[in-house]
C-alpha cells in the first residue's frame, strides 16, 4: 500500500518508484518466464504477435526488442496482471475498479537496447478521463548507464504534445522538442524487483542501452474502468474481461483533458519502435525505440 505521501508526490510530479514491488522468488519467476519466452525468438525471422526484433535480429544471433502483450500470450502475465500488491497500489491513484488497457516487456539489450524517443502514452490512447497509468516493474538492477526510463516531473499536468509528422501519427515529439525543460528530467533507476508508475500524460522517453548491463522492464497499462477509449470498443466482453478489480460499468466518466487523436494511423504500424521510424527530428538519434 502507498502512503499518504507517495500518493501527493505522484500527483504532483506525474510518476512514482515503488522498491521491493516482487519479492525474490516472484522476481525469479518471473524471470524464468522471460528467458523463455525470449529463446523461442530464435525461430522467428520478422516481427510477429509476440516478438518485435532489434534490427540484426538474425536466428542465430536472435536480439529481441519487445514481447508484445504479453498478458494476450502466456498464463503467467495474465495472472501478474491481477497481482494483489499492484493492484492495491493502483487503488490508491485511480480508483477500487480498474481495467488493464495493455502490456509489453521491453527488453533494453546491453549494447544494443533501442531507445524511446520523447513521448506521452496519452498520445497514443485518450480516454474520457485521464484516470490511466502505466507501472514498470524492474526485472534488472537500473542506473543511468543502462537506459532507464525519464520523466518530465508535473508534465502530466501540462500540454499534449503533437505526435505527428507529415500528417500522421508518428508516436514520438518532433515539431516541439525544444519546449520541453530536459534539464529537469528525472532518471527512474532501481533495483530488480522495483516498480515504476506514471502517469499516461507524463513525457518520457528513453535513451539506448550501451552499457554491458540489460535493462528488462515489464509494462502494464491499467485505466480507472470508467475511463473509456475514446478510439472506441471493438469487442465489449474482452473489455470488461480485462478488469482487474472491482466491477466494469456502462457509464464512463467524462473529464476534461488535452486530446488529439492518434490519426491518420501511422504509416510504420506495428510497436512504438516502428510508428517513430517517422519521426524526423529524434532527441536520441538516428534509431527509434522505447
Amino acid at each position: 500500500m502507498l502512503t499518504p505521501e507517495q500518493v501527493d508526490f505522484y500527483s504532483e510530479q506525474g510518476y512514482l518508484m515503488v522498491p521491493d514491488a516482487l519479492n525474490p522468488v516472484e522476481l525469479a519467476e518471473l524471470r524464468r518466464n522471460v528467458e523463455g519466452i525470449v529463446a523461442g525468438a530464435a525461430e522467428a525471422t520478422q516481427h510477429t504477435d509476440i516478438y518485435d526484433l532489434e534490427d540484426g535480429h538474425t536466428r542465430d544471433s536472435p536480439k529481441v526488442r519487445r514481447i508484445k502483450t504479453p498478458h494476450k500470450h502466456f498464463d503467467y502475465f495474465r495472472e501478474l496482471v491481477r497481482h494483489p500488491g499492484i493492484t492495491a497500489t493502483l487503488a490508491a491513484l485511480i480508483g477500487p475498479n480498474i481495467r488493464l488497457h495493455g502490456s509489453k516487456l521491453n527488453m533494453k539489450s546491453a549494447g544494443y537496447g533501442a531507445p524511446v524517443e520523447w513521448h506521452q502514452d496519452w498520445a497514443f490512447y485518450p480516454h474520457t478521463n485521464d484516470d490511466v497509468l502505466a507501472i514498470g516493474i524492474l526485472l534488472d538492477d537500473c542506473d543511468i548507464e543502462n537506459g532507464p526510463m525519464l520523466m518530465i516531473p508535473g508534465s502530466h499536468r501540462g500540454r499534449l504534445h503533437d505526435h505527428h509528422a507529415d500528417g500522421a501519427f508518428c508516436g514520438a515529439i518532433t515539431g516541439e522538442l525544444n519546449q520541453i525543460a530536459f534539464d529537469k528530467a528525472v532518471a527512474l533507476t532501481g533495483k530488480a524487483g522495483s516498480m515504476s508508475i506514471h502517469h499516461a500524460r507524463t513525457l518520457h522517453g528513453s535513451a539506448q542501452n550501451t552499457s554491458t548491463k540489460q535493462r528488462r522492464l515489464l509494462l502494464f497499462e491499467y485505466a480507472a474502468a470508467d475511463a473509456w477509449p475514446l478510439m472506441g470498443v471493438t469487442d465489449f466482453a474482452e473489455f470488461n474481461s480485462r478488469i482487474v478489480l472491482g466491477n466494469p460499468t456502462v457509464e464512463p466518466r467524462i473529464r476534461p483533458a488535452p486530446v488529439r487523436m492518434p490519426l491518420p494511423p501511422a504509416r510504420d504500424q506495428g510497436s512504438i519502435y516502428e510508428n517513430q521510424r517517422a519521426a524526423k527530428v529524434r532527441y536520441f538519434g538516428t534509431q527509434a525505440a522505447e
